[in-house]
């Protein structure tokens, strides 16, 4: 019997001005951003204006730490000697020796979420918010933004499943002729579907601080870490390792996860949601 496998042979370039192109990539993390700031405002109605400045603290740790996140936990060996590429979105041609821009080729979600969380902080202490709070309500819209994330990833044909022979499996052409776990699609479901339950949640029921942000880092990590497995390596180091990078990392963000599940459940904190 003949599979008809899915063929994916999107461009990931949506157009071109000059040097400067406009990607799919691009537009759906903007759209993932700009719903979750939109939820997130309609969740905080009495104080919109807190929304307003968080969401420049949140912008500036997300692409940051995931930019830091990618460099430092995935290709270190290659950014050790190449700093300035880290921080601003250019690349050193090794023939000419001359810099050109690419963009942010090259972001971590857990180093996003590590900047997400240090921008929490800076802005509940300058603005006297409880960071508990705030970063409860921000871990209830937080998974749109991730779904669109990872469907951006999907238009780049990047972070690709494993060979399959499923009948919805896709073959990503750009990349080979192989027929593929969506990875990317796995990963977006998982992420919508996770936004679905904190949001019912936070509808029907009244918890302590720390209750969504810990059951965020449960749910959010553990389906992570069980992607991983029919996910392709990133880099050719994690072939030698026996869980991947993307599992390890993601092990301490659900034991915090727990942690403050446990922790909002005694109720050793004022509820306040």
């Amino acid at each position: 019997m003949l599979l008809h496998f899915i063929h994916w042979d999107i461009q990931p370039e949506i157009f071109r001005i000059g040097e400067i192109a406009i990607r799919y990539y691009s537009l759906l993390f903007a759209v993932g951003l700009l719903l979750s700031y939109y939820l997130l405002k309609r969740i905080y109605a009495d104080k919109s204006n807190v929304v307003d400045a968080l969401f420049i603290y949140i912008f500036i740790g997300t692409v940051a730490g995931a930019r830091l996140g990618h460099c430092l936990f995935y290709e270190w060996a290659y950014y050790k000697y190449h700093i300035l590429e880290m921080l601003l979105p250019i690349q050193q041609s090794p023939i000419t020796g001359e810099y050109f821009f690419t963009g942010y080729q090259g972001l971590a979600s857990h180093g996003g979420t590590i900047g997400v969380i240090i921008s929490v902080g800076i802005f509940s202490y300058f603005h006297r918010q409880n960071f508990l709070a705030l970063s409860d309500k921000l871990a209830i819209v937080t998974p749109i933004a991730g779904g669109f994330i990872r469907l951006g990833n999907l238009m780049n044909s990047e972070i690709i499943g494993k060979q399959t022979q499923v009948i919805w499996a896709f073959i990503f052409t750009r990349v080979d002729d192989l027929p593929r776990h969506p990875a990317q699609l796995y990963e977006a479901i998982s992420y919508f579907s996770i936004f679905a339950i904190l949001y019912i949640l936070y509808k029907t029921n009244s918890f302590s601080k720390g209750f969504y942000l810990g059951l965020f880092f449960i749910l959010t990590f553990t389906a992570r870490f069980f992607i991983e497995f029919i996910k392709e390596n990133q880099e050719q180091f994690e072939n030698s390792m026996t869980f991947n990078m993307g599992q390890y990392l993601s092990i301490p963000f659900i034991l915090l996860g727990i942690i403050l599940v446990i922790y909002s459940l005694k109720g050793q904190n004022t509820k306040e949601l």
